[in-house]
């Protein structure tokens, strides 16, 4: 199946190593080389590629090593299988088997190093040795040009009122044009504006000349150019003090002999960054906490009816166990000790049947941890059988419940960094009865170390609901108040019915960007983990 592309996608470079491999040879040892084959959720695995062939050797480590693109949101299964290679035949199937191992590159990226036994065809460990997988990001650049600028005395060009001024950068291309590369806010009825910082990777500009324009913005989109300049990289980043420039209309220029500008522009203040990535945080021990939501309310339908979107069918899983598997297993591969907490919300709840709507569905809000995504399942399949549904469908306890504990890491990371990300998985059959105070509660937990993926269940209208994905631009709560980020994905399930693999891709695409625009936001660089001290020399 053709999927689109992922902006999120990195590379990453695997390199293996094995030790106390089989002696298949007799008069001499094993040769041994490292097949690595993947295969992308559903999808069959392909080989990728293999290493050299290390000569009468018990504990190789491979020089070849491998770069293959990372996606976070879906799951890249790994099989790496070990050979012994006693002929000059391409064909494996005429050479000695010595091992292998099965994961996700997830799992190599969040455990690196990733070490374990390496086990027959069948998955039986046998003394069969150890091979240690190492990964690294393959990444180019890197450094952000921070930039902030304002303006004086701009030319007015409205007849009533002043200026709406917006700035425009442009780089030169290799081709003798230019191209757009950022556009700022427009700032209202003023000739006096200040923009926002805003941030472009050095790479994008290049070594060649930037203009920079300034235009009075016009709701037809006719908007008139007041001026602009000529400035590259190089001038900015070694400048002393505040650069400025005279806002130049060349039209007018040429027209009129006493034409001075149209108006100064200044350079209020620059800073490269380096552009942390995702991978960087996980590196750095970043673990990614997945929590489950699940909406328990009668809407839902009763669920010993086959009716029911909380019906457990033998033989088929229902909608929420559907979505739960998806985005969880992809998630689970971040988590270290694959723990992940669970609640329910809109149902009674023994033994007193009060109605909740923030409840464990173990049933213990003091530990309302699970084993694994499917001790997640187990849970909530038991449960159903326990609570009675009811309403209304209130998701902000859910919400902030989690964001209690994103709040506790935020505090935390005076010392411990870059250390841990919350990811709630929010199942809803319908649109929120608390609405007003979900809205209070997203933007409250904007400002922590959180997301929040939404999946509606089942057939209803879900079109409220898209009120809460900040696509289309930043959320407000009631009181006015900004998100200070886009955290929140909403889909509905329905829209991917025939193929649960892509809901994850497209639920957790975002995810990246978000952890690493708050760790940006919050000036958090990644942890950087001390290697091990070398071996002895022998």
């Amino acid at each position: 199946m053709q999927r689109p592309p992922t902006e999120c996608a990195a590379k990453v470079e695997i390199r293996i190593e094995c030790t106390n491999l089989l002696d298949q040879d007799t008069t001499s040892k094993s040769d041994p080389c490292a097949v690595l084959y993947m295969a992308r959720s559903e999808d069959e695995f392909y080989e990728v590629g293999r290493t050299e062939n290390v000569r009468n050797c018990l504990d190789p480590k491979f020089a070849k090593s491998f770069v293959t693109n990372y996606y976070f949101e879906e799951v890249q299964k790994v099989r790496i299988v070990i050979y012994d290679l006693d002929n000059e035949s391409t064909e494996l199937s005429d050479d000695a088997f010595l091992g292998k191992i099965e994961c996700t590159l997830g799992q190599l990226v969040s455990n690196n190093p990733y070490s374990k036994p390496l086990v027959y065809e069948s998955g039986q460990e046998y003394d069969l040795g150890t091979i240690t997988v190492r990964t690294e990001e393959v990444k180019e650049g890197g450094e952000i040009l921070d930039l902030t600028f304002k303006a004086a005395k701009l030319e007015n060009k409205d007849f009533m009122g002043k200026s709406d001024p917006f700035l425009e950068i442009l780089k030169s291309t290799v081709d003798g044009s230019w191209q757009v590369v950022h556009r700022t806010e427009v700032v209202e009825n003023n000739l006096n504006p200040s923009w926002n910082q805003f941030s472009v990777p050095v790479q994008t500009l290049g070594g060649g000349d930037i203009q920079v324009d300034i235009y009075d913005w016009d709701s037809d989109g006719s908007h008139d150019l007041i001026g602009g300049f000529m400035t590259n990289v190089e001038e900015i980043i070694t400048s002393q003090s505040e650069l400025s420039w005279p806002c130049i209309n060349e039209k007018k220029k040429a027209k009129k002999k006493s034409y001075s500008n149209s108006g100064m522009v200044y350079l209020a203040s620059w800073q490269i960054s380096k552009d942390h990535s995702f991978l960087e945080y996980i590196f750095g021990g970043m673990q990614v906490n997945f929590t489950v939501g699940i909406d328990f309310t009668a809407s839902n339908g009763n669920p010993r009816q086959p009716t029911s979107l909380h019906y457990i069918d033998p033989y088929k899983p229902n909608e929420y166990i559907q979505a739960i598997r998806s985005v969880g297993g992809v998630c689970q591969d971040y988590d270290t000790d694959k723990m992940f907490p669970v609640l329910g919300f809109g149902a009674k709840i023994p033994p007193q049947f009060d109605v909740s709507h923030e409840f464990a569905v173990n049933f213990n809000l003091e530990n309302p941890f699970c084993a694994g995504i499917e001790g997640v399942v187990q849970a909530y399949m038991n449960c159903i059988s326990q609570v009675q549904l009811f309403g209304p469908t209130n998701a902000s306890p859910t919400i902030n419940h989690v964001a209690r504990f994103a709040a506790t890491a935020q505090q935390q990371e005076g010392t411990k960094g870059a250390h841990a990300y919350y990811v709630l998985l929010l199942l809803t059959d319908g649109v929120l009865t608390d609405m007003s105070n979900t809205l209070h509660a997203i933007v409250q937990a904007s400002k922590l170390p959180m997301s929040l993926i939404i999946v509606g269940v089942g057939t209803a209208d879900f079109t409220d609901m898209n009120t809460l994905d900040g696509d289309n631009g930043m959320l407000r709560a009631p009181n006015g108040e900004v998100a200070k980020r886009d955290i929140v994905q909403f889909v509905p399930l329905r829209d991917f019915k025939q193929a649960y693999a892509e809901l994850a891709r497209h639920v957790l695409a975002e995810v990246p960007k978000q952890v690493t625009g708050y760790y940006k936001m919050r000036g958090l660089v990644p942890n950087v983990l001390k290697p091990n001290p070398p071996p002895p020399a022998q």
